[in-house]
């Protein structure tokens, strides 16, 4: 089993490595290293399945492939390329096409492997590091720090999410801060609490010198 993580950390190094937008190799190790985590706390689930879906989670995700389909081909693709049973593989395959966000819309997760990833990316989302994340990607993408005149979308479909007009402060009132509810272990709120309050503390500051105040 270690050789087929090895092999799938050569990959994912070499596919992310220096991505700029914040889903780079140390977003994957953190992520991983998040999930081995809960895994451990929790007492719960397939570790060498959670540590494999946790190092592959990015690579179909249509922010990074020229579209969802070209992304998910190159996920199944390496996979093939594994020694492993065809149940193993489907299950890292369905946990992947289920932890992402998708504008909110609450996915059905069937499997504690699937909630233990989900929670692990979630984590890397909030706090100081989802901080400086959420600016690298708005500015790659092209967005703005903050616009006044844009509102906040309060529901939205996951094709609104990813092409509808936002800023970055926006994202936080988008996503950021609806996570630490959405999260489904305990291992993983008990970290968020503190993720969340400080980016409660940064909005406030941000606010402030934003409208002058002194």
């Amino acid at each position: 089993m270690q050789t087929v993580i090895q092999t799938t950390e050569d990959f994912v190094r070499n596919l992310l490595g220096e991505d700029s937008t914040g889903h780079d190799w140390f977003h994957i190790e953190r992520v991983r290293r998040n999930a081995l985590y809960i895994c451990e706390k929790e007492g719960k689930g397939n570790q060498f399945i959670i540590e494999m879906a946790a190092l592959l989670h990015d690579v179909p995700d249509e922010k990074l492939n020229s579209s969802k389909e070209e992304g998910e081909k190159q996920l199944f693709e390496f996979l093939e390329v594994l020694e492993l049973e065809q149940k193993v593989r489907a299950q890292i395959i369905e946990i992947i096409g289920s932890i992402s966000f998708k504008g909110g819309k609450k996915s059905v997760l069937t499997s504690i492997e699937a909630e233990i990833v989900q929670d692990a990316d979630r984590l890397d989302a909030i706090g100081a590091i989802g901080i400086a994340r959420t600016f690298a990607y708005g500015g790659k993408k092209g967005q703005l720090i903050y616009a006044p005149n844009i509102q906040v979308r309060e529901t939205m479909s996951e094709e609104e999410y990813r092409k509808g007009k936002s800023s970055s402060v926006h994202h936080f009132y988008e996503k950021l801060l609806k996570l630490k509810d959405l999260l489904n272990t305990d291992s993983a709120k008990e970290i968020a609490n503190k993720r969340h309050q400080f980016m409660e503390n940064y909005l406030e500051e941000f606010f402030n010198e934003w409208n002058g105040q002194f």
